[in-house]
């Protein structure tokens, strides 16, 4: 009974560790609190390119650090959110998006969720509607009188 607390609080620990407000290094944040909103909301919305499931304000890999000391130095530099996003695309391509824009190269990535939903229900109306149209058809006579035979045959 004593080991489950102690498991509770490492659990709590490991939990606090891995939290967002932990990945923003103190030496990383602006001063000036508007561009730092800023960086945040963009840091946000990129993918760390080692975690690949995370975005760069959330994982402590180095290299999300690097990323998010690039935008906080393209802000201050005085880009647009849009122009950062812009570099950071033209420099990783669309991967670093967590959320890729809709164009030509990421049509199929948008659509493919789709396609999979009305190609399943096609495939499901095809084999319901295959299923009734192949109704057993009641035996005749003569396979019926087969049949007995082949059943008296077996019990003898």
């Amino acid at each position: 009974m004593r080991f489950f607390p102690r498991l509770l609080a490492a659990f709590a620990f490991i939990c606090f560790m891995n939290s967002a407000a932990l990945a923003v290094l103190p030496d990383e944040v602006l001063q000036d609190q508007a561009l730092e909103q800023r960086a945040r909301d963009i840091s946000s919305h990129l993918r760390c390119l080692v975690c690949q499931n995370e975005s760069i304000d959330d994982s402590n890999a180095p290299l999300a650090r690097d990323l998010r000391l690039l935008v906080r130095e393209r802000l201050k530099s005085g880009d647009t959110d849009s122009q950062v996003v812009d570099y950071l695309v033209a420099r990783y391509g669309e991967f670093v998006l967590l959320k890729p824009r809709l164009n030509g190269e990421t049509l199929l990535l948008w659509l493919a969720p789709l396609l999979i939903i009305v190609i399943a229900g096609s495939s499901i109306i095809w084999r319901v509607r295959r299923h009734k149209h192949n109704k057993l058809m009641p035996l005749s006579e003569a396979e019926k009188r087969q049949l007995d035979r082949i059943l008296k045959s077996k019990n003898r």
